[in-house]
């Protein structure tokens, strides 16, 4: 069946079974970090700002790029390509593993920069954020001159970089952040059908969905604008895509009814240090892990509290990593320090040089100090961890360590 056979005519949404109303007074941002997870490592390393990199989902042959600098597409990589192609294509590409703790990190350091503007904020995976911003306009002015003024405040807080859509929902400002190279732009209402017409189907998430993806292609459909005339024919695009046509015909006149979810966010205490040199000496590492350990315990400290779950990762220079997963019971430093230091001895299985170790410590419940008539060494332990605390406290948390510690950072 050819276009030609599809009328112009506007799509009539009481045809359908289901009928909505839209706002056309809204205003929803969507805010888009684009390559977060590459910007992320450039800020922690800025050894690899212009170095080939590329982010893979698993170091697996099986796995694939997520995230590439500008540097690796010109040696000819790209989104999606395997590993196992990577490797046999390029030697000078330095691969990372994904670190989903680094980027879940920044992500909630982000999503509490932009809490500023509005209360109403929902992370969209780990490089976006829709923000609901209706009824602003009286407050801030013109809505262009807001979302700059989030994508500047996001550069001063992260050194991250940004796109803002605007529209009056949440589908047609993420596919803004999407297409648009500009910084900021916004779609008036009214104006939705208009600016996704010339657009690929693929921008519309109902298009994803294998059934009609296949059908669009056999039916040489390359635009929006052709499922819009499509749509003037209520029966015969129902029978065409059944149980898909309420949703795609909203879509592609660029309609949606969901609203912007504020999260429940999880508490996390991650620490991370990225080594001065890549290394296997196990002397240096420990070291890492004592220091990454001591901040952890500080700040468990602080909070009164213990936690249920840590998990310990090492990121090797090759784009593996490992991990374990263990329980931190005191929140002295030498309780902490032998946890982690536990988990890392079991987690290193490889003789490979280590780029990066995280801790991240989670699940948390009060701690409650028991006192004791005489001294052992759990309180010998903890006395000399809040004498340690109280310098650390007046001065900031490195301004006292340890030999091993100062030189397994390059500070000697």
């Amino acid at each position: 069946m050819g276009l030609n056979a599809w009328s112009s005519e506007p799509f009539n949404p009481l045809e359908f079974t289901v009928s909505f109303v839209f706002n056309n007074d809204q205003d929803i941002f969507h805010i888009r970090l684009k390559e977060l997870e590459l910007q992320a490592e450039r800020i922690v390393d800025p050894g690899l700002k212009t170095r080939p990199v590329a982010i893979i989902s698993s170091p697996h042959p099986s796995g694939i790029i997520v995230s590439l600098s500008p540097e690796a597409e010109e040696e000819g990589l790209f989104h999606g390509m395997k590993v196992s192609i990577v490797r046999k294509m390029s030697h000078g590409v330095q691969l990372l593993p994904y670190n989903q703790s680094l980027y879940a990190k920044v992500n909630r350091y982000v999503y509490q920069s932009i809490s500023m503007f509005t209360p109403i904020v929902e992370p969209d995976g780990v490089d976006g954020f829709y923000l609901d911003m209706s009824g602003m306009r009286a407050i801030r002015g013109h809505v262009q001159n807001t979302g700059l003024s989030i994508i500047h405040r996001i550069q001063e807080q992260t050194s991250l970089s940004g796109v803002v859509g605007i529209s009056v929902n949440k589908l047609v400002s993420r596919i803004v952040t999407s297409v648009v190279p500009e910084t900021i732009h916004e779609v008036q209402g009214g104006n939705e059908a208009k600016f996704l017409s010339p657009l690929k189907p693929l921008v519309l998430p109902t298009v994803k969905e294998k059934p009609v993806h296949r059908l669009l292609r056999f039916l040489w459909v390359e635009q929006v604008s052709h499922i819009q005339s499509m749509v003037g024919q209520p029966d015969e695009f129902r029978t065409l895509f059944g149980m898909f046509s309420v949703q795609l015909a909203r879509e592609a006149k660029g309609q949606d009814s969901s609203i912007v979810k504020p999260p429940q966010l999880r508490d996390h205490i991650l620490e991370q240090t990225v080594l001065p040199e890549d290394t296997n000496d196990e002397m240096v590492l420990h070291a890492i892990v004592k220091d990454l350990a001591e901040q952890v315990a500080f700040k468990l400290r602080k909070r009164h509290q213990l936690a249920d779950k840590v998990r310990l990762e090492i990121h090797y220079t090759d784009g593996h990593q490992r991990h374990r997963v263990g329980k931190i019971k005191g929140i002295d430093d030498s309780s902490v320090i032998a946890v982690c230091r536990r988990l890392f001895d079991k987690a290193n299985e490889r003789r490979n040089r280590v780029r990066t170790i995280l801790i991240d410590a989670c699940e948390f419940r009060p701690y409650v100090d028991q006192a004791n008539l005489f001294m052992t060494e759990a309180s010998r332990n903890m006395a000399v961890s809040k004498a340690v605390e109280k310098v650390r406290l007046k001065y900031g948390v490195r301004s006292l360590q340890t030999a091993d510690v100062f030189q397994a950072l390059g500070r000697v």
